[in-house]
């Protein structure tokens, strides 16, 4: 019972940080996407800071991107990726076939326009976690069909 009181209020208070952007008069869509990317991020952060800190070091990083695909991805949304793909040069795509933040928005076509709204935070959710964990990244995020989402991770070399 906890648990479902507590994802619903994780879903309400992100619907209303993004009401709340998108409220303000702020008049460049990105800069909206990118205030809430940024909070994405600070709470990315904090959470694989979080659920590594009695861990070992991860040896390479798909071992990264394992665990932000297992743990990091069930503690935020208390299930797995659905699939994890790479090119072995520095890009992975997560693919969520059911991802929690978008079931509730329908899914006719005319929707698509909103969903990168509804995108930013999580983007950030998973480019915080991997800044915590020694990878920078651009993460990017593409919905096949309400609600199946695709998050293209590319690893910025130095």
């Amino acid at each position: 019972m906890q648990e479902d009181a507590t994802n619903v209020l994780f879903e309400l208070l992100h619907d209303e940080l993004i009401s709340y952007v998108y409220s303000n008069d702020i008049d460049m869509k990105s800069k909206q996407i990118s205030i809430l990317e940024s909070h994405g991020f600070r709470i990315g952060q904090s959470l694989a800071e979080q659920l590594t800190k009695d861990s070992s070091r991860f040896k390479d990083e798909l071992e990264i991107m394992k665990f932000v695909c297992r743990d990091f991805w069930s503690a935020m949304y208390q299930k797995q990726v659905d699939n994890l793909r790479t090119n072995h040069q520095g890009v992975y795509v997560l693919q969520d076939n059911c991802f929690k933040l978008l079931k509730r928005i329908s899914s006719g076509k005319q929707y698509l326009e909103f969903a990168p709204r509804f995108l930013a935070i999580p983007c950030g959710f998973v480019r915080g976690a991997l800044a915590n964990l020694g990878i920078n990244s651009i993460v990017t995020a593409e919905v096949i069909s309400m609600p199946a989402v695709k998050f293209q991770i590319m690893i910025q070399r130095v």
